[in-house]
């Protein structure tokens, strides 16, 4: 059997290439993809700097994916309750790709009943990675917080914060990000077109920011120094609160009294497992001591879209055939103002 798989070209274009689907082993499922989403963060970052440095690049191709969803059409082994025919969402670098056949280990494999569409479950280990870092944040009902960059990490976070009981709002300076955030019920504000230390001071009075969630990448410097300003501030007047790092960000952190009694968290992945060979392909953590693996967060994810608790089809703004990447990828590179949630849909052999 043959497939179609998307890759990065050396200069930054995306493509596609066709190669032999691996034999299954034990503990993989064989996946019928009907549709993925591209990161635009992690995986177009990647796209963004061959096309600026072409020659670092060579002439090397990357594959690249971690979030599709299809229909099973053979497991190996000991595969729990993933059988053929089942509709499910996978994730996983270097597995749940961009192709139309891919090979998944078990624990990154979920089912996804009939009202959940391929289109919505594409958006699993996104969503995860947002709800990684909303438990990193260790959030409690009632406290005043805010995202900074509404990508679609950022996005869902803030609505996993308002389910979490939270008072959120989201920034950015994309204008098509805040309207989707709109649509997605977040409160928002144009850092580029009003005063956004006004507005987060206005937004957490009297109190001040309980937290904080930096979701975008590169220099986060000034942001970082600006957020300082707008958490609460103990009696001797020291900021307190958890700023939480999801995105590629870097920020400045000096200790003392500089930054008060600030905790700086760094949230990474999807839950407990990922990356653990043993753990994918079958191997359980005691339930008692592990709690929220990135499988358990992925049903919990899914239940929340089939349940339209968490929204994800306002993130959508083009969906384009598989065998058209080039065309993602220059939308996504060259004019992230128009562009948020990209999804590639499948062709299968007869």
């Amino acid at each position: 059997m043959k497939k179609m798989t998307a890759v990065i070209r050396g200069n930054g274009k995306l493509s596609t290439v066709i190669e032999d689907v691996p034999e299954l082993k034990d503990g993989e499922i064989l996946i019928e993809v009907h549709a993925s989403l591209i990161s635009p963060g992690t995986e177009m970052s990647l796209a963004k700097k061959r096309r600026e440095t072409p020659e670092e690049g060579e002439n090397t191709d990357v594959k690249f994916g971690y979030s599709n969803a299809g229909i099973v059409l053979k497991t190996c082994g000991d595969c729990k309750d993933i059988v053929p025919g089942m509709r499910v969402a996978a994730m996983g670098a270097g597995a749940a790709e961009h192709t139309n056949y891919a090979i998944v280990p078990v624990n990154l494999v979920v089912p996804i009943p009939d009202n959940v569409t391929f289109e919505q479950a594409t958006y699993l280990s996104l969503a995860a990675t947002a709800l990684q870092a909303v438990r990193r944040t260790d959030v409690k009902f009632g406290e005043y917080g805010n995202v900074l960059g509404l990508g679609i990490v950022g996005n869902i976070a803030a609505q996993l914060y308002k389910l979490a009981g939270c008072r959120v709002f989201g920034e950015d300076g994309f204008a098509i990000r805040t309207k989707i955030a709109k649509r997605c019920g977040i409160e928002t504000v144009n850092f580029k077109r009003k005063n956004v230390e006004e507005y987060r001071k206005n937004f957490a009075a009297p109190y001040g920011l309980d937290f904080s969630l930096f979701a975008f990448g590169g220099n986060a410097e000034s942001a970082f120094m600006s957020i300082k300003k707008a958490m609460k501030v103990s009696a001797d007047g020291h900021a307190m609160g958890n700023i939480v790092l999801v995105g590629g960000c870097r920020v400045p952190v000096d200790g003392g009294a500089a930054s008060g009694n600030l905790n700086i968290h760094v949230s990474s992945r999807t839950g407990a497992g990922y990356h653990d060979r043993n753990w994918e392909y079958g191997a359980d953590y005691p339930a008692a001591f592990v709690q929220f693996t990135t499988q358990r967060n992925a049903r919990e994810l899914i239940r929340l879209i089939a349940e339209k608790r968490l929204l994800v089809d306002p993130m959508t703004t083009h969906i384009i055939p598989l065998k058209d990447a080039e065309k993602a990828g220059d939308l996504l590179c060259e004019t992230p103002d128009k562009a948020l949630g990209v999804i590639f849909t499948m062709e299968h052999g007869k």
